[in-house]
């Protein structure tokens, strides 16, 4: 690996997300040596912590590890996680195939999957089908456990009627292929209402909730419309993309001061357990310590007191003054040009919240060496990226304040 690609890998992992100590067997069922708290849906019980297949490890060509992957799957497994999430467009498309590998030498009703029709990839109605029948051999299994609409904007639910994406996956339920359906949305509370009003056998749903978008994103508003239609919530991006696993010197220390035995991640997630409704975090996970990390967490699951609460406040609130872009490094933005927005956001963060001396030489250095055609400059202002945003952020406007302060960072 070059020095450029190097650092470029080294960004995205101080995004931070969650994983697992590496503890591997052979057993074709699973074997739980570990109690992590589960939910109740319908006859089930599912693990409250779910392993998100969208930051799955990779090598030092990008490429995912399939050795490592198949590892952390098995101490998944052997600790008692049960909800498995991919989709269609994960990791470059190969997220479902790695997760059907990792998974196939399990007995089928040992664990669930969960994959997603990619409505906004539709350009006929054909593809539905396409698609589906691809993810089935991609993931090696005969049915998904929980299979949800995939990102469910305003253009996206559009897709959705225009193709006949529900009645294909009501046929496809009927037929034994799916077991339980919902969404994922990612728009505002108004039209979260309208998706649950249209179709009223919607059996779950996922949306983005935690402590710093409770308020800014309106979380709390979705949450409590959620709640009042009964559905069941799967969390995604509980840690923010992984900054509320990483936030800034000050903040982190409070939260040390006051107990040095919790890591900053295990905040976030008993935060969210005192939340009713919920069926599972999903946590995206990239090394085996922060899924030993989860596992710790989640095997002693207790949501946070009224004292803690009011602490880990007091750290968000001095964390925020310092975050700059709020990027989850999700990279649904697919600039058409090949401008790197995640990894520029990253940088940029980092550069914000970091207390070193040296901090802008670091930053100055680590944006050089993205390559050329990667930096913000190179913005061409087309917005694309901005329409598929779950965040809603101005990207073009955030990449020229990028390059404004890098520009001016150079002269000093």
């Amino acid at each position: 690996m070059d020095r450029r690609e190097f650092i470029k890998s080294s960004i995205l992992a101080a995004s931070g997300v969650l994983l697992l100590s590496g503890c591997t067997f052979n057993s074709e069922s699973a074997k739980t040596d570990s109690k992590i708290a589960t939910a109740k849906f319908k006859n089930l019980s599912i693990s409250m912590l779910g392993f998100g297949a969208m930051r799955l490890p990779t090598d030092s060509n990008g490429n995912i590890d399939d050795a490592l992957n198949k590892q952390m799957v098995d101490t998944a497994i052997n600790a008692g996680i049960n909800y498995y999430d991919t989709a269609y467009m994960y990791m470059d498309g190969k997220s479902e195939n790695a997760m059907g590998d990792a998974l196939k030498k399990y007995a089928r009703s040992s664990f669930n999957l969960t994959t997603k029709m990619p409505v906004m990839m539709l350009e006929k109605e054909e593809d539905v089908e396409k698609i589906f029948n691809e993810q089935l051999k991609r993931c090696k299994t005969d049915y998904f456990d929980f299979y949800l609409v995939h990102c469910l904007t305003k253009q996206n639910w559009e897709n959705t009627k225009k193709y006949n994406v529900i009645p294909f996956l009501e046929k496809m339920k009927k037929e034994g292929k799916i077991k339980y359906l919902g969404f994922s949305h990612h728009d505002t509370p108004e039209l979260l209402q309208e998706i649950i009003d249209y179709y009223d056998k919607w059996e779950f749903v996922q949306l983005q909730l935690n402590k710093l978008d409770w308020k800014t994103c309106r979380g709390e508003e979705q949450y409590k419309i959620a709640r009042k239609a009964k559905l069941p919530i799967v969390v995604m991006e509980p840690l923010k993309g992984g900054s509320l696993a990483n936030l800034n010197t000050e903040a982190t220390k409070i939260l040390h001061d006051y107990n040095p035995e919790l890591s900053t991640a295990s905040w976030a997630f008993r935060w969210l357990a005192g939340l009713d409704g919920i069926l599972t975090m999903l946590s995206g996970m990239t090394k085996p310590e922060h899924l030993a990390d989860n596992i710790k967490t989640f095997s002693d699951l207790k949501p946070l007191t009224e004292e803690e609460t009011k602490i880990y406040e007091q750290a968000l609130a001095v964390h925020m003054k310092a975050q700059a872009i709020g990027c989850t490094a999700c990279r649904y933005c697919e600039c058409p040009v090949g401008v790197d927005i995640p990894s520029i956001f990253s940088l940029y963060n980092q550069y914000k919240y970091n207390d070193a001396p040296n901090k802008a030489v670091s930053f100055i250095n680590h944006y050089e060496a993205l390559r050329e055609s990667e930096r913000a400059d190179k913005c061409i202002k087309c917005g694309l990226c901005k329409t598929k945003c779950p965040q809603h952020l101005d990207i073009p406007e955030l990449l020229a304040k990028v390059e404004k302060e890098y520009r001016e960072l150079k002269k000093a």
